[in-house]
């Protein structure tokens, strides 16, 4: 089956630093592809290097036939490459639909257009994003009163008004409980699914790994030292000793010792 994300030998230097060396992998339609390694290892630089925010030394990204290396990051996101962020980003001010209304808005080229209230804009289609994200009931809350599972989700359904092919959530369980964390990942997964949305997500909490990535990629100083399903991951003898240290074990659905949880990115 042709993947619907390919990246190719990806390298970027910053002065005499190799944050990321010659970095392959690829993604299908409908696949959870978690990005993991310590600090340092360059998961954040491979992020931006795929929707556009940096530019590599060298490599290829190709979503779907189409190169996106030398494109803006605006016109990555029109290709369909939506983004979350470790610290969501919505305005607290807002309403939750409104929030969900000016990412449509923003999709059809209509945010500078004053000719129409924007609240009146887009209402049924973000009442249908919130409601597949299960925030329907909330949609007249500001959003400075939501719980932070809950603003999370309303992140989701704002990267879902850009009907995106590709998803890449950066630390998406980021500051929530086990709990929470475990449902947005599993709300994460089905839509998917349902929308064929490849999904790159980096996240340091390995219960979530393990519980809802079909497969993982592992960087150490730049380099990919290891890829596969979570469980042949988790016996790779490398992965133990550069991700979570000399003598290190986990078990499937453990949590790593807090001094090495303490050293991811």
């Amino acid at each position: 089956m042709t993947p619907l994300l390919r990246v190719a030998h990806l390298s970027k230097a910053f002065g005499g630093l190799q944050a990321v060396d010659d970095v392959s992998f690829e993604l299908h339609a409908g696949e959870m592809l978690a990005l993991i390694g310590p600090n340092g290892a360059g998961k954040t630089t491979c992020f931006n290097m795929v929707n556009g925010q940096l530019r590599p030394d060298r490599g290829s990204v190709v979503l779907d036939g189409t190169e996106l290396v030398g494109l803006r990051p605006d016109a990555v996101w029109r290709l369909g490459v939506g983004r979350t962020f470790q610290i969501a980003e919505t305005f607290a001010s807002l309403t939750v639909i409104e929030n969900v209304q000016l990412a449509l808005l923003s999709h059809a080229g209509r945010i500078r257009r004053g000719w129409r209230p924007a609240r009146v804009q887009f209402r049924a289609e973000a009442e249908a994003l919130l409601a597949s994200v299960g925030m329907a009931a909330q949609a007249e809350r500001a959003m400075s009163v939501l719980a932070y599972g809950d603003v999370k989700r309303v992140e989701l359904a704002m990267a879902l008004a850009n009907q995106p092919r590709l998803l890449l959530m950066d630390e998406p369980t980021a500051g929530m409980g086990p709990a929470e964390r475990n449902e947005l990942m599993a709300l994460t997964r089905a839509l998917a699914r349902e929308r064929s949305i490849g999904v790159l997500f980096t996240e340091h909490s390995m219960d979530v790994v393990f519980a809802h990535a079909d497969r993982m990629i592992v960087l150490a100083r730049g380099r990919l030292i290891a890829e596969g399903p979570p469980a042949q991951v988790r016996e790779d003898p490398h992965v133990r000793e550069v991700y979570f240290g000399m003598g290190t074990t986990f078990r499937t659905g453990a949590r790593p010792a807090p001094a090495a949880e303490a050293r991811h990115a």
